[in-house]
């Protein structure tokens, strides 16, 4: 039988830009409208399509700003859209405990009056950003979205990097990896990878209740792992609950009703009655680092980079300072006519937030450990740390300024500047 197929000629559509960013989740589309901001061109591949991307049910998580990243989202132009259905952070309060025991009377307790820079983040929905993020794409000239596009294909040749996602010839002088913790634009490039499983799946639901939160964000440390329950719009909190895999494997199997009362006993009572506000989610934590975060023609951002546990909070906001980072390296190259994709550039942006994304894993990774086990003495001691800290208002503030993402040598975006 003959092949139907004889004689056809394949089609490739040709694209060029200056970056190619494989991953349209919230890393990508952030550094593409940042890249786009200072004039250059951008090409963005996502396995998703974007309606699949707006589907409020897409994904129910919610994201803890920290106050320089929505400096960055207000210079890439999406901060004012996203405003009104933004939830200041005015308060953290941390404390350790055990379920159904009530808190440890050492705590620390930061407000945002002693920052003097306004509310020390906000709390933003998924929902909310990825929509954000999406129009603000769609709306610019210098940004070309492929959606849905899989990736098949990366080489180097001479000076362009090479992209084949679904019968499109992606032709740039970089390509970023914002693809994930298992980024294949990673593996192509012969990046390896460190990975350790935590054991445990982080819990993920909005909770409604019926008092007022105050605008005050919680962290209670438990011998399973954390809970962390951050103030959203009206009487709802978003909840990150980690547990041991095999317990919350059962508990994401309860129905609403009965996941309220497990849920009870580490919650409290101190924001009255509660209920499932929305979908229920869970995540496998694990922590995993790239080995380098560039090679030839190649850089890493977010999770494809660094993934991290999520007990401070800081994993989207350590992807935007990266996206920030490079960016405003690429940017700086181009006006002075450099080669963008040229090794010595992508080394500025390794050296720029190698050391900063290491410290912030070992940090996480070694906070995990101190507080999810139930041993007399190390609780003892961390009480006794968090009690020091919130008597000591230089090192409370220091704490403060941290969480804020005010700490360190900052992007010129994060500090809401432009590029």
């Amino acid at each position: 039988m003959d092949n139907p197929d004889a004689g056809r000629i394949l089609q490739i559509m040709s694209i060029q830009s200056d970056i190619a960013i494989v991953g349209g989740g919230l890393n990508g589309t952030g550094l593409a409208l940042a890249l786009a901001s200072s004039g250059l061109t951008v090409t963005l591949i996502d396995s998703h399509a974007p309606d699949a991307r707006r589907d409020a049910e897409f994904d129910g998580r919610s994201y803890a700003l920290a106050l320089a990243s929505t400096r960055m989202l207000d210079a890439v132009g999406v901060w004012d859209v996203l405003a009104p259905d933004a939830q200041p952070m005015l308060e953290i309060k941390v404390t350790d405990g055990r379920a159904g025991e009530g808190p440890s009377p050492f705590w620390m307790h930061f407000d945002h009056a002693e920052l003097g820079e306004g509310p020390m983040g906000f709390m933003v929905e998924d929902r909310h950003l990825r929509r954000a993020y999406l129009d603000a794409v769609a709306a610019h000239d210098g940004i070309t979205h492929l959606a849905p596009a899989m990736v098949t294909e990366q080489k180097v040749d001479g000076p362009w990097a090479r992209v084949l996602a679904d019968g499109h010839e992606v032709r740039a002088r970089v390509i970023v990896g914002c693809d994930g913790r298992r980024s294949g634009v990673a593996e192509r490039a012969g990046i390896k990878r460190s990975f350790k499983d935590y054991g445990q799946t982080a819990l993920v639901a909005a909770i409604g209740h019926e008092k007022p939160h105050g605008g005050v964000a919680h962290q209670f440390f438990m011998p399973a792992g954390p809970l962390a329950i951050l103030p959203l719009t009206g009487n709802r909190s978003a909840i990150v609950w980690a547990e041991e895999t095999a317990r919350a494997e059962a508990l994401s199997a309860l129905d609403d009703d009965a996941f309220i009362e497990a849920l009870r006993p580490a919650f409290g009572d101190f924001l009255g009655a509660l209920h499932v506000a929305g979908a229920r989610f869970s995540y496998p934590l694990n922590l995993t680092e790239a080995e380098s975060l560039v090679a030839e023609r190649v850089a890493l951002v977010g999770d494809a980079a660094h993934g991290i546990h999520p007990i401070a909070g800081q994993g989207l906001n350590q992807g935007l300072r990266d996206a920030a980072a490079l960016a405003e390296v690429l940017t700086d190259a181009m006006r002075r006519g450099e080669d963008i994709g040229a090794e010595d550039v992508l080394a500025r942006y390794a050296a720029w937030r190698r050391f900063d994304a290491t410290m912030l894993a070992r940090a996480t990774d070694t906070f995990n450990a101190l507080f999810s086990n139930d041993n007399r003495t190390v609780r003892a001691l961390r009480d006794i740390g968090l009690g020091i800290v919130n008597a000591t208002p230089a090192l409370r503030r220091g704490f403060m300024r941290e969480a804020a993402g005010l700490t360190g040598d900052l992007p010129k975006l994060l500090q809401g500047k432009p590029l």
